[in-house]
C-alpha cells in the first residue's frame, strides 16, 4: 500500500522525537525526575500526531507521571487533578469564551457574508485581483465578528472558491487566498486564541486585543498587497473581470432619473425633485435615494463636529494641575517663587528662620532620665473615659484659648496665601474658553473633505446601488465589531461583558435579516457548548501537565538549558520563535499555546521580554499552524467543500507564499515594536 506524502512526513518526525528522547535518556549519568519530565513532553507531542484526543491526553500523561513524581501515592494525585480543574474552572476570563463563540455562530447562520462579499466584489472590482482581495476582506471582516477559522474557511469555499475558478483565477492563488483570510480569526480580535493565551501568561486580555489590532490590520494588509503585486506581474493567475461581471442593473424607478438628468446620482437626484422634471418617479422614492447618498456627508459633517469639539475642549481642573505639576518639577535647583508677592522661600538661618536644633547640652531636647522615664499607669487609676462636656472646667480637655476667635477670623488677617483680587470672577470663564483648533484638525478635515468631494464626483448611479449593498451587509458587521471592540479597548467593558454584549448583537442580527428561529438557535448553542467544552477540557488538561512537568523539574532543566546557551535578548526570540515556527507543523495552536507556552512564559525575565510583546510575536507565528501542513486544518476546511479536482498538494502549495508573509510580519514587528505595542501603552500605561 503507497503510503501519501504527508503520513510519511508525519511518521518520519515522530521518528525523530522518540529517537531524540532515547538518546537523551541514554546519554545521561543518571536518569532524573527532569529527564522524566522531558520524555513526559516528547511522549505527548507523539500521541496527538498519531490522533489522540489533546486534552485527555494531556491529562492521562500528567496523571501518571505525577503518580511517578509523588512516589505512587494515589491521593495526592487526585487531589493535584481536583485542585487543578477547579483552579482552570474559577478563571473568570473563561467566561467570556462560550459568549464570543455563540456571537459567531448567530453572524455566521445570519446569512451576512454571502451579501458582504458580492458587494465587496462589486466595490473592488477594477482592482487587480479583484475576486482574491474582496475574498480577503471578507475574510478579514467575517473573521472579526466570528473568530471561527472553520466557519470562515467553509463559507468562503462554497461561496468564493467555486467563482475564482469560473473567473480563471488559479487554484493554488485561490485556495491560499481562502485559506490565508480564513486563519486571520486567531489574531485579530475578538480572538479565542488571545484569550486562552492571556489566561494561561496571565496577560491582560483587554491589552492583548489593543496590542493585536495593528498586527493583525498590518498582516491583512500584506496579504493584499501581494494579491495586488502578483496580478499586476502575472495577469493571466487571475484575469481582470469583464464588462459583464462588473454590471450592476439599476432598479425600474432609477433607471429614467438615470437615463433623463444624468448618471452622476447626487446631481441628478436633486435635479429631479424640481417639479415636473422628476421625470415621473415619485418624490418619496426620491428623497429616499437622496437620503442614502447623503449618508457620507451627515457622517463626516459629525465626525467633523466631534473631533472639533474634542480638539478645542478647554483644560480642566485635572490638566491645569498636572500642567502646575510639571512647572513645579521644572525648578529642579528648589528655588521655587510664586510671581508678584506669591509664596516666597523661607528665610535664610542669618534671619532667623528654620534652625537646627540645639545640640544636648544647649539645652535642646535630651533623653528622658533612665529611672524618671515612662511608667506603666497606676493600676487603680488606670486609664479612664474622658470627662463630659460638662466637666470640662474640672480639669477635663480644653479647647486652647482663643481657638473660637481664630477660626471665626476672616482669611485674609491670617496672613496666610491669598486668593488674588478677582481670581474668582476669573477662574470661570477663562476655564470655559476653548483653544484653537490644532494644526492638525485643519489637515485632516481638509483630508477628509477633498475625499468627500471625490466620492461624490464617481458616485453613479451603479455605486450608489453598491454603497445600498455595502449598508445591508457590511456595515451592520462593522457597528457590531466597533461596538464589541471599542468598549474593550476604551475600557468601557471587560472582555466578558463585552462579549455579552457582542452575543446579544449577534441575535439581534439574525433576528433583522429574518434568519433567527429554533433550529438556528438549537444548532448555535449546541456548536458553543461543544466548542466551550473543548477549550475548557483543554485548560484542565494544560493544568494538571504543567503542575506534572514542574514537579518533575521538567521546567528547571529546560531553564537551566536555555541559561546555560548565554543567550542575548535577540537570539532567545529568534530561538522561541523558530521552535513555535516548527511546532506549528505537527500541532494546532491550541496545543502550542497550553502545553508550550507555560515552558515558555517563565524564562521571559531573564531577558526582559514583555508578556504581552511576546504574545504578539506568537500570535502572528501561530498563524503557521492553520497553514503547515501536515496539519493545517484549513486545508482541510478547505478540501472538504472543494471540488473534486482540486488536490490538497495544490492546496498545500497556495498556501506557501502566504506563510513567508507571515514570516515577513514576524520581523516588522520585531523590528518595530511600536506597531503593537503603542495602542495598550497609550490606552492602559
Amino acid at each position: 500500500m503507497k503510503i501519501r506524502k504527508e503520513l510519511w512526513f508525519g511518521f518520519s518526525l515522530m521518528a525523530l522525537i522518540i529517537a531524540g528522547t532515547a538518546v537523551m535518556l541514554l546519554s545521561a549519568d543518571k536518569i532524573t525526575n527532569g529527564h522524566l519530565g522531558l520524555m513526559m513532553l516528547a511522549l505527548v507531542v507523539v500521541a496527538i500526531m498519531l490522533g489522540f484526543p489533546t486534552a485527555f491526553t494531556l491529562m492521562g500523561m500528567g496523571m501518571i507521571f505525577t503518580w511517578i513524581a509523588y512516589e505512587e501515592n494515589t491521593s495526592k494525585t487526585l487531589t493535584l487533578m481536583v485542585q487543578s480543574a477547579f483552579k482552570v474552572m474559577g478563571n473568570d476570563v473563561l467566561i467570556s469564551i462560550p459568549l464570543f463563540v455563540f456571537m459567531g455562530y448567530l453572524v455566521e447562520r445570519a446569512n451576512l457574508i454571502e451579501k458582504l462579499f458580492k458587494s465587496l466584489h462589486l466595490a473592488l472590482s477594477r482592482v487587480p485581483g479583484s475576486l482574491a482581495v474582496a475574498t480577503l476582506f471578507t475574510c478579514a471582516v467575517f473573521a472579526t465578528a466570528t473568530g471561527i477559522v472553520g466557519a470562515v474557511v467553509t463559507l468562503m469555499g462554497l461561496l468564493a472558491f467555486p467563482q475564482m475558478l469560473r473567473g480563471g483565477y488559479d487554484v493554488r492563488v485561490s485556495a491560499g487566498a481562502i485559506t490565508a483570510g480564513g486563519c486571520l480569526g486567531i489574531l485579530i480580535p475578538p480572538s479565542v486564541m488571545l484569550i486562552v493565551y492571556g489566561a494561561t501568561a496571565g496577560v491582560s486580555v483587554v491589552q492583548l486585543y489593543a496590542g493585536a489590532f495593528f498586527p493583525g490590520l498590518m498582516l491583512a494588509g500584506l496579504y493584499v498587497l501581494y494579491i495586488i503585486i502578483l496580478a499586476k506581474l502575472k495577469p493571466a493567475l487571475m484575469p481582470p473581470l469583464s464588462a459583464a461581471e462588473r454590471f450592476v442593473p439599476l432598479p425600474p424607478l432609477t433607471e429614467p432619473i438615470s437615463t433623463n438628468l444624468g448618471n452622476n446620482a447626487l446631481s441628478s437626484l436633486l435635479r429631479a425633485l424640481k417639479g415636473h422634471r422628476n421625470v415621473d418617479v415619485p418624490t418619496s422614492y426620491i428623497l429616499k435615494q437622496l437620503g442614502v447618498a447623503l449618508l457620507p456627508a451627515l457622517v463626516f459633517v459629525l465626525v467633523a463636529t466631534l473631533s472639533w469639539r474634542s480638539n478645542t475642549a478647554p483644560p480642566n481642573a485635572d490638566a491645569l494641575a498636572a500642567m502646575a505639576l510639571s512647572d513645579a518639577t521644572a525648578a529642579s535647583d528648589g528655588s521655587l517663587q510664586a510671581p508678584l508677592g506669591g509664596l516666597a522661600e523661607p528665610p535664610a538661618e542669618e534671619t532667623g528662620g528654620l534652625k537646627e536644633p540645639p545640640a544636648e547640652d544647649e539645652g535642646g531636647l535630651k533623653e528622658p532620665p533612665a529611672e524618671g522615664g515612662l511608667k506603666e499607669p497606676p493600676a487603680e487609676d488606670g486609664l479612664k473615659e474622658p470627662p463630659a462636656e460638662g466637666a470640662a472646667d474640672d480639669g477635663g480637655v480644653k479647647e486652647p484659648p482663643g481657638s473660637d476667635e481664630a477660626a471665626s477670623a476672616p482669611a485674609e488677617t491670617g496672613g496666610g496665601v491669598q486668593e488674588p483680587p478677582g481670581a474668582e470672577e476669573s477662574a470661570a470663564p477663562a476655564s470655559a474658553e476653548r483653544t484653537p483648533a490644532t494644526k492638525g484638525w485643519y489637515i485632516g478635515t481638509g483630508v477628509g473633505a477633498l475625499a468627500l468631494l471625490g466620492f461624490y464626483a464617481m458616485l453613479s448611479f451603479q455605486r450608489l446601488e453598491i454603497f445600498k449593498m455595502l449598508l445591508s451587509s457590511f456595515f451592520p458587521l462593522l457597528i457590531l465589531i466597533l461596538a464589541v471592540l471599542g468598549s474593550i479597548v476604551m475600557g468601557l467593558a471587560t472582555p466578558t461583558e463585552a462579549a455579552a454584549v457582542g452575543a446579544l448583537g449577534g441575535f439581534l442580527l439574525a433576528v433583522a435579516y429574518r434568519q433567527f428561529n429554533m433550529t438556528v438557535l438549537k444548532e448555535s448553542v449546541f456548536l458553543t457548548a461543544k466548542t466551550s467544552a473543548m477549550v475548557c477540557w483543554l485548560f484542565v488538561g494544560s493544568a494538571i501537565f504543567s503542575a506534572a512537568f514542574a514537579l518533575l523539574g521538567g521546567q528547571e532543566l529546560v531553564e537551566n538549558w536555555v541559561m546555560s546557551l548565554n543567550l542575548s535578548k535577540t537570539e532567545f526570540l529568534v530561538l522561541s520563535q523558530v521552535i513555535i515556527f516548527i511546532l506549528g507543523w505537527p500541532l494546532e495552536w491550541t496545543e502550542i499555546i497550553v502545553i508550550f507556552m507555560p515552558i515558555f512564559i517563565p524564562l521571559l525575565d531573564n531577558f526582559g521580554v514583555d508578556p504581552l510583546f511576546f504574545g504578539l510575536l506568537v500570535a502572528l507565528n501561530l498563524q503557521t499552524a492553520f497553514l503547515s501542513p501536515p496539519v493545517a486544518m484549513a486545508a482541510f476546511y478547505l478540501k472538504g467543500v472543494s471540488p473534486p479536482h482540486v488536490t490538497l498538494n495544490q492546496i498545500f502549495a497556495g498556501m506557501l507564499p502566504f506563510m513567508g508573509i507571515q514570516v515577513i510580519a514576524i520581523v516588522l514587528l520585531y523590528n518595530f515594536p511600536a506597531i503593537g505595542m503603542w495602542l495598550p501603552e497609550v490606552l492602559y500605561r
